[in-house]
């Protein structure tokens, strides 16, 4: 099986994370390099090792981190269907098994909360950690536009991190914001990811929380639709 170090070190896979983080550059995003792929990737194996799945689903849903905003390269609009397009050829090519191949880039093809499903257990690591990560580390050059409610929000938070309570069945996503921006303005930008992450932990046999600043924001369970 190709493992994730294997992946890092594709010279075309490192030009497609380059090349997409640059546009969203361009465009103002906050980074989407190989600080936010190697979180999420990191995240994702941590999520499903946690909840004891089977190491080949732990590395895949590492792999899927690590690739899943190649698409940015082409375009922002649909860049998970776009990306999961460019990685079969390449996946396949690095010798992947068609199956391992057809996991990865169903989830990387499903991982935007505007048209994405959690379908796998690998696509619900890789939207738990994805849409799990805001802190001030990416914004930009350090310094945020204040004009922008990206940079404002992910500036605040000077602590992110996801736990998983594998005996209670629970992920939890704990936050720390200063009051440079606000709860109200997180949820501005984040409310459809967080009930993607609802879905997600739900498919996981899981209930998903969010915590910040100590209080949690929200509270499903397993069992709500």
């Amino acid at each position: 099986m190709v493992t994730l170090s294997q992946i890092q070190n594709d010279p075309e896979v490192a030009a497609l994370i380059e090349a997409g983080n640059a546009y969203l550059a361009a465009l103002g995003y906050t980074d989407h390099g190989p600080r936010h792929v190697g979180y999420v990737s990191h995240t994702a194996a941590k999520v499903m090792r946690a909840l004891e799945r089977p190491q080949r689903q732990v590395e895949l849903a590492a792999i899927a981190g690590w690739v899943h905003d190649v698409g940015n390269s082409v375009n922002r609009r649909n860049h998970g269907a776009t990306g999961a397009v460019l990685l079969m050829p390449i996946l396949r090519r690095m010798g992947v098994d068609i199956a391992d191949a057809l996991e990865i880039v169903t989830a990387v093809g499903n991982h935007e909360e505007e048209i994405g499903t959690v379908t796998s257990d690998v696509s619900a690591a890789l939207v738990l950690a994805d849409k799990t990560d805001a802190h001030r580390s990416r914004v930009r050059h350090g310094q945020p536009d204040l004009m922008d409610i990206h940079d404002r929000v992910n500036y605040a938070i000077s602590s992110s991190r996801v736990e998983v309570d594998a005996r209670r069945g629970i992920v939890r996503h704990k936050l720390a914001m200063d009051a440079s921006s606000s709860v109200l303005e997180y949820l501005q930008i984040y409310l459809e990811r967080i009930v993607m992450c609802e879905s997600a932990a739900k498919h996981l046999n899981c209930s998903f929380e969010l915590v910040i600043n100590g209080h949690t924001v929200n509270n499903r369970s397993p069992e709500t639709d």
